[in-house]
């Protein structure tokens, strides 16, 4: 892999506890087709002239020390993730020191446990798991031997392992319970595993194989049969939901589950073309708009998964449905070049409602994953890179078993 701006070839560090491939379960899986490069339908001049001015917001409104202001490193992981995705390096380039300060800013903050997570306890695992998934990214695409990065990434790793429930779930708090609490979380963690497994850093496959039947004891058949056989189940609709008992059918735990599915290698799950639908029935519900207030076609939190889970299935269900997320964001981006702390942002609010982030961490959590969408053709996070997993697989090695 490269990145956008030096063109140096990126490689993955073996060090510490999680050091070699990830065996076994992962390794087995078919590879999936996906598109091997950017197409030319895929980023227009207005969709990158979109991207750069919301990297400038981020670069401006960054702050002294890297962290836009908030103390949620959920958040601030989010602002770092941007950079990374349009090809930008720690350290390097036009945007590296930026990047470099919000990434220390989340080092320097890793408790003494791995926990990445300084706010609310009550976000405990939000947090971790997703400044975990980032800082794993940034691993994976850091030419430089960082070694401080790598110990908070292998202790945030093992705390991962360490609290996972016994039905392969994880609770809000960084403990072991006996049942996870919502799908949220799983996939969360869930894509930190993969994330370091991208990294070449090793993961127990039972953590995996816990992990994924998790994600799927939360899809509920809209007959609300759950318990029935799983032939039954293929015949109607259905779709991932919050809680195991079929609560919270959101587009956003729909495209969370098919997220964690496709990352994971299952491509072949009849789950996902069930959860495909929901998610394009939701997108043709998205009315297009040029109002420029900053409202992007979902809350940011359901986008994030929305874009993602459509560029791993990849295909004809990306070409439907990413020119109108993308065109969307391209049209509503606020412009005011008089005023800097709005000028290229957009604001957590989606096109019908949602979003529970207010102010500027609002902005920074909308621009920063609106940046991330408009950035994903770009393919230069480890994340979406084609061939993961068969590269995973010829580069298979023994290393030690890892119990918690």
């Amino acid at each position: 892999m490269k990145t956008k701006h030096d063109g140096l070839p990126l490689v993955s560090k073996d060090y510490g506890w999680f050091y070699g491939v990830l065996c076994g379960f992962i390794l087995a899986v078919p590879v999936c087709p996906v598109l091997s490069q950017t197409e030319d339908w895929e980023i227009t001049a207005a969709s990158e002239k979109a991207l750069q001015a919301g990297l400038r917001w981020l670069a401006a409104n960054q702050g002294a020390e890297g962290n836009w202001g908030s103390n949620d490193l959920g958040l601030v992981s989010m602002g770092v993730l941007a950079f990374l995705a349009d090809g930008h390096a720690p350290g390097r380039g036009k945007y590296g020191p930026v990047l470099q300060k919000s990434i220390d800013y989340l080092v320097d903050n890793a408790r003494p446990s791995g926990l990445l997570n300084i706010s609310n306890s009550q976000r405990d695992m939000y947090n971790h798991g997703l400044a975990t998934f980032v800082l794993g990214q940034a691993h994976g695409t850091n030419t430089s031997q960082d070694q401080k990065l790598t110990r908070v990434l292998d202790r945030a790793l093992k705390l991962i392992v360490n609290t996972q429930c016994d039905d392969g779930g994880w609770d809000y708090h960084a403990r072991r319970k006996t049942s996870g609490h919502d799908l949220s979380l799983v996939v969360m963690q869930a894509k930190a595993l993969r994330s370091a497994m991208d990294s070449g850093l090793r993961v127990p496959p039972e953590v995996v194989s816990l992990a994924l039947r998790s994600v799927r004891e939360h899809y509920a058949p809209k007959n609300g049969k759950r318990g029935a056989p799983e032939a039954e189940q293929r015949e109607g609709p259905g779709q991932f939901a919050y809680g195991k008992g079929g609560g919270g059918g959101t587009t956003a735990m729909a495209a969370a589950g098919v997220v964690c599915l496709q990352e994971f290698g299952q491509y072949d799950d009849w789950r996902i073309v069930k959860n495909t639908r929901v998610l394009e029935e939701a997108i043709g519900r998205v009315a297009p708009s040029s109002r420029r207030d900053g409202k992007m076609p979902f809350d940011a939190y359901t986008l994030y998964y929305v874009g993602q889970a459509l560029y791993q299935v990849s295909g004809d269900v990306w070409k439907r449905n990413y020119p109108q997320l993308r065109d969307h964001l391209v049209a509503t981006q606020i412009r005011s070049a008089r005023d800097p702390t709005r000028h290229g942002s957009w604001r957590d609010v989606g096109a019908r409602g949602g979003g529970r982030v207010g102010g500027k961490p609002g902005q920074l959590y909308g621009t920063a994953v609106a940046c991330f969408i408009l950035a994903i053709p770009n393919r230069y996070l480890p994340i979406l890179q084609e061939g993961r997993i068969e590269a995973l697989r010829s580069r298979q090695r023994q290393s030690p078993d890892v119990s918690r």
